[in-house]
């Protein structure tokens, strides 16, 4: 089979936990070849995502590499046996961006999801007229059936909720995010009434950094922590204007971990959140 030429972020993922757990160890890519009877290029294209891998392999590598964590051992198998074209954003395969799909990808499989934003609104607790404002504010403009396919993925990403057992889901909203008017007072009311509705569901929780807070949070990008099934696979995305990026590292996991923590104390209660979007809501 020959090499992936667009291997998606869980993909690369994998690979990238792999060659972790070899350097660990303290072995080569050739190390790692001669036991799987193959050559180094080919262990490098597994740690790059571009080439797939079996369970049973990984568990004869984590074996050489000595390795005894089971739950990451059996979350790396799993990983391994996912298959493209069995989930919802897979119909998106080929008219969004790949980072469109690997950010539904990612919340699917998070066992919790924590975000900050300071001017809009998280992906899934988007109505449709306002997804759709803003990506009709796009430079350059998007054509009509791009608005609209970002507008449906962006809706499906709700789908999250509707699992037996959601992830528990923190949204960290700065006021001004609040007060933002995309797409005219009536939009911006619309969403913010639904936001109320959001913060209600037994798995969500939504805080607000008021405009009273004195101390400087940085958050002038979104970001969102989402917590893998074993904490080795924990990933922060963060949204850019030039695109998203996904990171996994452990001093950003760190960093990011924390970052959200400041920002949930300086954060009013769910209580007092939800009273000053009410709020802010009667006054669009």
């Amino acid at each position: 089979m020959p090499p992936r030429d667009n291997p998606t972020a869980r993909q690369i993922r994998l690979g990238a936990e792999l060659r972790k757990l070899r350097e660990r160890a303290g072995k080569t890519a050739r190390d790692a070849g001669g036991l799987l009877s193959t050559d180094a290029a080919r262990i490098s294209n597994i740690e790059a995502g571009r080439l797939g891998i079996s369970d049973e392999r990984i568990r004869r590598l984590a074996t050489f590499y000595q390795c005894d964590d089971e739950p990451l051992i059996a979350a790396l198998c799993a990983i391994s046996a996912e298959r493209r074209g069995t989930h919802w954003f897979d119909d998106y395969r080929g008219i969004l961006a790949p980072g469109w799909l690997d950010i539904a990808e990612l919340e699917m499989h998070a066992t919790a999801l924590r975000s900050m934003q300071s001017t809009t609104m998280p992906g899934p607790f988007q109505t449709e007229n306002y997804s759709r404002a803003l990506f009709e504010g796009v430079i350059p403009p998007l054509p009509p059936d791009e608005v609209e396919s970002r507008v449906e993925h962006r809706l499906k990403r709700r789908g999250i909720f509707d699992r037996p057992t959601p992830p528990p889901y923190e949204a960290i909203l700065h006021e001004a995010a609040l007060r933002m008017r995309f797409g005219g007072r009536k939009v911006a009311r619309e969403q913010l009434e639904y936001l109320i509705e959001v913060s209600h569901m037994p798995s969500v929780t939504v805080r607000v950094i008021p405009f009273t807070n004195e101390k400087f949070i940085e958050v002038t990008q979104p970001v969102m922590y989402a917590s893998g099934i074993v904490p080795q696979l924990d990933t922060v995305q963060i949204d850019s204007a030039f695109g998203g990026r996904f990171l996994d590292a452990e001093a950003e996991l760190k960093k990011y971990s924390a970052l959200i923590d400041i920002a949930e104390r300086a954060s009013l209660d769910e209580t007092e959140s939800r009273q000053l979007i009410h709020h802010i809501a009667r006054e669009m």
